[in-house]
């Protein structure tokens, strides 16, 4: 999609109100050719504007059997648009079939339907928006309560860009001082002492660290992927769970049934943020606390992003695999260290051991790959904030730790320097100022035509 949209040069349209009746609708129109194409349309004694925002009253010609339509028009001729190139506002009743009449009309007269998003990408690439805001813009008409609408809000005026931005310069004022005494270190000219470098790179891990905070406080569990883990008792459930996240999150023990109740974890898989959930073994409940604790287990299943069946003999789940619903799963052999029956790679289970370690990796590249194909479109604005930027974040503070591990240690300003390049590139992931398709795709795919 991005490889298309980049192209700035075509004139784009599409409805930008919400897709109910009202008084009113808005059609939107953004590109070079935003003026003329409207212009064809909309008939009016006022005469178009040429350097400033202007509205202008008129009737808009549409198809029949529609016919003139009275409405008015927002224009902008210049730059000084949202989305940094001329740009126009159709206000017109708020009948879907007229406004997709005019849409119709306007692509008739040379502009195209714009994809989801296109309008705010443009307004990033104008730089008019960082990416976080772009990401808050979706956070706002995804904001399903007054919580949710006010992060949105904060982190659309720069909640988050701002602190990033100030941490991102100091940052770029402390590497120049830095690389000014590497020209000089011949005639022995200091710009900065090492106390004074090592105070300030301390300064910036600790206020780089407070956003990473901040981000993870403003996302529930809830908002997250959810990868689910069944399987009947004491396969290895727990032990997965606890290898797989990197935290002795669940109790680990030989007795079956250990789990009753489901335990959850956030963390992180190859760059996603998610909840991981061990849930009690699948078996008939002996007593009402079993019965309650099945129960449990199989609506946290019908919820979930990923499910991951775990059985230590494969060989005996050929019920299951055959019952397997529309959720995407992963079967996993656990204990593959203990040896027993064999699971030839074209019976579809992964061997894995969580105590040797042995297919973890492959585990979590298989998860991740499934999460990229899954969610591309659920995360809504905060969150998606929070998942694309935890990884960057993450390696931004390893490479300031490592930069004030090298100072200290006397290991030469050109490794110091080079370290603080990889966590100015780290911060520059998260507002934008260094991206890729790839990234821009991600984002901008999850919002809806006409924003």
């Amino acid at each position: 999609m991005i490889a298309n949209v980049l192209d700035t040069e075509e004139t784009i349209c599409a409805v930008a109100s919400a897709p109910s009746g009202a008084a009113r609708g808005i059609v939107r129109v953004s590109g070079p050719a935003a003026l003329s194409v409207v212009a064809k349309l909309l008939v009016s004694d006022e005469p178009f504007p040429e350097r400033m925002g202007k509205r202008i009253e008129g009737v808009f010609q549409l198809p029949a059997p529609l016919g003139d339509v009275a409405g008015a028009a927002l224009l902008w001729p210049t730059e000084k648009s949202y989305t940094g190139q001329p740009a126009a506002e159709l206000h017109l009743p708020g009948c879907l079939p007229l406004l997709d009449a005019a849409v119709e009309a306007l692509v008739h007269a040379g502009a195209r339907p714009a994809r989801p998003g296109e309008f705010t990408l443009r307004a990033f690439l104008a730089g008019r928006l960082d990416l976080t805001q772009a990401e808050a813009v979706l956070g706002v008409i995804d904001a399903d309560d007054q919580q949710s609408l006010q992060f949105a809000l904060h982190q659309l005026a720069g909640g988050l860009s701002e602190p990033l931005q100030d941490i991102r310069l100091e940052l770029l004022g402390l590497l120049s001082h830095l690389e000014a005494g590497l020209d000089f270190v011949e005639e022995d000219i200091e710009f900065i002492s090492t106390q004074e470098l090592v105070e300030s790179l301390g300064s910036i891990q600790s206020r780089l660290l407070a956003v990473q905070q901040q981000m993870s406080s403003r996302v529930s569990s809830k908002d997250l992927p959810l990868i689910v883990l069944r399987g009947r008792p004491n396969v290895g459930k727990s032990r997965l769970l606890n290898a797989l996240s990197g935290e002795e999150a669940a109790i680990v023990a030989d007795i079956a049934g250990t789990t009753r109740d489901s335990v959850q974890v956030v963390c992180q898989l190859n760059g996603h943020t998610v909840c991981l959930t061990d849930t009690a073994g699948l078996e008939e409940g002996r007593n009402p606390i079993e019965r309650e604790a099945q129960q449990l287990a199989a609506g946290i299943e019908q919820h979930a992003t990923i499910r991951v069946f775990c059985s230590d003999r494969p060989e005996t789940e050929s019920t299951l695999l055959a019952s397997a619903d529309s959720i995407p799963t992963v079967w996993v052999k656990t204990k593959s260290d203990l040896g027993g029956g064999g699971t030839p790679a074209e019976s579809g289970w992964l061997e894995t051991s969580s105590e040797t370690g042995s297919g973890i990796e492959t585990l979590r590249s298989e998860l991740a790959e499934l999460l990229d194909q899954s969610t591309a479109g659920e995360l809504k604005g905060i969150a998606g904030t929070a998942a694309r930027c935890a990884d960057s974040l993450q390696r931004g503070l390893v490479a300031l730790d490592d930069a004030v591990t090298i100072a200290v240690g006397e290991g030469g300003q050109e490794l110091v320097a080079a370290e603080m390049r990889f966590a100015l590139a780290a911060i520059g992931e998260v507002t934008g100022e260094v991206y890729t398709d790839d990234i821009l795709d991600r984002i901008f795919s999850r919002f809806c035509i006409g924003k």
